[in-house]
């Protein structure tokens, strides 16, 4: 048996529904909201080339993130309703220190 502990990622969708969701280390946080079949429309696949992944990040959980790319800034600039803050969940790196946090899927994020 192994000790480790999964790595959590708390979604809250569209509709106000929260999911808990079990993420592989260094998988994107689109990656894991997407193959759990949340609905994200995410259409660039990770490439920062598009903003349909965005979310919110809780606010006690933005210090933790590594700050947006000059790119991922500009992709934001894109999107419906940015606020402070809004993040590409592409651009967020699941690891053991992000456990526990929690995203709101943005609207426009979700599939036509």
């Amino acid at each position: 048996m192994s000790d480790e502990k999964p790595i959590v990622l708390k979604v809250t969708d569209q509709t106000g529904q929260t999911q808990e969701l079990v993420a592989l280390d260094g998988w994107r946080a689109m990656e894991v909201i997407r193959d759990y079949g949340l609905p994200i429309k995410a259409e660039c696949g990770g490439a920062c080339s598009c903003a349909t992944c965005h979310v919110y990040v809780a606010d006690e959980w933005l210090e933790k993130l590594e700050p947006p790319t000059p790119d991922e800034e500009d992709m934001l600039d894109e999107a419906f309703e940015v606020q402070e803050n809004s993040r590409l969940s592409c651009q967020i790196l699941m690891s053991e220190c992000l456990s526990g946090l929690h995203l709101k899927l943005a609207p426009g994020s979700e599939p036509d």
